[in-house]
């Protein structure tokens, strides 16, 4: 006797692919990319500068010589190149806030006409090559009287300047590229940021009698305050880690040190003189600094406190 018998064809998924769709893996699938590159590109670089900056790094040779790379890290040179880092970094983070602020808050009224317009051309700057800009540089701020901006000093009466060898208009030089560059940029973060708050809280301010300043003191500035925060601490870890824009006033060196940074200290000391070693604990040197400052500044502008506090 014959009988029929039906066979289901239709299997499930395999549990495997069970476990790859399950809600608890997918998010990190997801994000696998980066933590992969994050591994690979910055954690491991870092792991192996901390060692070798316990060696001694020679062509075909490599010697553990315990602090001794650390122990020549703290000379005068370190020290003059830390000092020009430091007051780049304090003028690039205070220009490159509170002027965005003011020119974001400005272009967000409603008095101001070609919003969209202005708004893609302050990203522009951002998209130059620094060496380009730079050179660009370089031709309008010349020694010569026939650059630009000594023909200005000149028409106003005043002598021409050699704005890459004096220690003021070298760190001029530097800041003023910075500013041209990331400018726009944090002002398209302010911008952002301004669309959060509500109308609501300014009508109610005029009801009260609030001033322009008032307002903008009481009201707009608390609603800035985690952007501000994020825009200072990208402003302090790329002037701490700034080379590009020394490098390319004075690739051959500046005269007394006056543009030598600590990046570019690194970049003298481990590829040009070939002491990687001694490169390597520069690096992790700055590395602590940045980290230091970057953690003391989170603390005091609370950052690190709940939101419900």
């Amino acid at each position: 006797m014959a009988t029929n018998q039906t066979v289901d064809t239709n299997k499930g998924p395999s549990p495997f692919m069970k476990f790859l769709n399950s809600k608890k893996v997918v998010p990190y699938i997801f994000v696998s990319p980066f933590i992969i590159s994050f591994l690979i590109l910055t954690v491991y670089p870092a792991i192996r500068g901390i060692i070798m900056s316990f060696q001694s790094v020679l062509p075909g040779q490599v010697n553990f010589i315990g602090l001794q790379n650390y122990e020549r890290v703290f000379n005068p040179t370190f020290y003059t190149a830390l000092m020009n880092t430091t007051i780049y970094v304090v003028l690039t983070v205070t220009i490159l806030t509170i002027l965005p602020i003011i020119l974001a808050v400005i272009l967000d009224s409603k008095f101001v006409k070609l919003k969209t317009l202005f708004r893609a051309s302050l990203f522009m700057p951002a998209l130059a090559s620094t060496i380009v800009a730079g050179m660009i540089f370089r031709l309008m701020f010349g020694e010569t009287d026939t650059a630009a901006a000594n023909q200005v000093l000149n028409w106003l009466g005043m002598s021409s300047v050699d704005w890459r060898y004096n220690a003021w208009s070298g760190m001029f030089l530097m800041v003023m590229l910075c500013v041209w560059r990331w400018l726009g940029v944090n002002i398209l973060y302010f911008l952002a940021a301004l669309q959060n708050v509500p109308d609501e809280l300014y009508e109610a301010a005029e009801i009260d009698g609030a001033s322009i300043l008032q307002k903008f003191w009481f009201v707009t500035l608390p609603f800035l305050k985690p952007v501000t925060i994020f825009v200072v601490t990208i402003s302090i870890i790329n002037g701490f880690r700034m080379f590009e824009e020394s490098f390319v006033f004075w690739e051959a060196g500046s005269p007394g040190n006056i543009g030598l940074t600590v990046v570019g200290y690194i970049y003298q000391q481990g590829i040009q003189r070939n002491d990687m070693g001694f490169g390597a604990a520069i690096g992790v040197i700055l590395m602590l600094i940045i980290f230091v400052i970057s953690f003391i500044q989170l603390v005091l502008t609370g950052a690190f406190k709940r939101g419900d506090e």
